[in-house]
């Protein structure tokens, strides 16, 4: 076990739990958030913790060396361990990464303070961070996942799909799925009736559990599959990042499955485009009763104001504004 210690001011239960599409919550043991992040190649199991909000405490474990674990259909999934490569500065940058350590809550603070309508947020938000993804296309399918969906659904979903097609991966601590691959997930079967035809009706269609609806993913079963595609055959995503907010946003439109609001979810945690404000029903009822006199505006609209109006702080705002809303009682009061 290797311990490493980062002194910033983070509200780790609140990042985690708050509902952000980068991915879901990480497994709760022992007092610590743990998953399995891959860096240089090597998956590492990260286990984090704080006893104030200013500062964190992260734990570290390496695969047990020369596993040969399988997961239910997916052969050879040996564990490499390249020991050249990785080094606690990449484990250090990683987790500073996903946490968002480097943003200055500070000065977004004393932004939020020049705003009356925001600056209520402060304290019901404080030390909430973005949660960004370990990798884009886990943020890709958790975003479809999340559409019109609660917030425990989607995450109750991701996690099936990590169990049945999941890197297995075994550390000192236990065994830890990571997310599949797009290659993977592209194979999968769709449905029950899918899965069912295709082992010959050997066994009850009620049975039938290797398939994407049986997650709980419903209608985004077809979504997931194509876009897994898409990342596999078609197109280098990775040149999302390159692109300019604008001709990034369109690109992640054709996307199967991606409306506006994901899109957005897309490119602000899967990318790091901070502008991208994700706007749905729920910010815009938000925003509506902040910003103007509850007159009923546009989603489109709001989404726009957003960008407008907090710039490069629009995400992060998106964030505390949707929190704030549930966390205050605001959202009960504007229903």
């Amino acid at each position: 076990m290797n311990l490493m210690q980062f002194n910033s001011q983070i509200n780790l239960e609140l990042t985690q739990e708050s509902g952000q599409t980068s991915q879901s919550p990480w497994q709760v043991m022992d007092n610590s958030y743990v998953d399995v992040v891959e860096i240089a190649k090597t998956p590492i199991l990260l286990k984090v913790n704080q006893k104030d909000i200013n500062s964190l405490n992260v734990e570290y474990e390496l695969p047990i060396p020369n596993q040969d674990l399988v997961n239910q259909d997916i052969p050879n999934q040996d564990i490499a361990i390249d020991e050249v490569a990785l080094d606690e500065i990449a484990i250090q940058n990683e987790i500073t990464k996903i946490l968002d350590l480097n943003f200055d809550l500070d000065k977004f603070y004393t932004f939020l303070s020049d705003d009356p309508k925001l600056e209520p947020a402060i304290d019901f938000c404080k030390g909430l961070r973005l949660f960004l993804a370990k990798d884009p296309f886990e943020c890709m399918i958790s975003s479809i996942a999340s559409a019109n969906n609660s917030i425990a659904r989607w995450t109750k979903s991701i996690a099936k799909i990590k169990e049945k097609w999941g890197l297995v991966c075994e550390f000192p601590s236990g065994k830890f799925y990571s997310f599949p691959s797009p290659k993977i997930l592209m194979n999968v079967y769709e449905d029950p009736f899918e899965e069912y035809e295709a082992i010959n009706r050997i066994m009850e269609l009620e049975c039938c559990t290797k398939n994407l609806k049986s997650c709980g993913v419903g209608y985004r079963a077809p979504y997931i599959k194509k876009v897994s595609e898409v990342f596999t055959l078609e197109k280098d995503l990775s040149d999302i990042k390159k692109m300019g907010y604008d001709e990034a946003y369109e690109e992640v439109l054709k996307l199967a499955g991606v409306g506006p609001k994901v899109a957005d979810c897309i490119l602000l945690y899967g990318y790091g485009f901070r502008e991208a404000f994700p706007s749905d029903v729920w910010i815009k009822r938000i925003v509506s009763h902040l910003y103007f006199n509850d007159k009923d505006i546009s989603i489109d609209k709001v989404r726009e104001f957003g960008m407008e109006r907090f710039g490069n702080y629009a995400g992060y705002a998106q964030l505390y504004l949707f929190h704030y809303g549930r966390k205050s009682g605001l959202l009960e009061k504007i229903k």
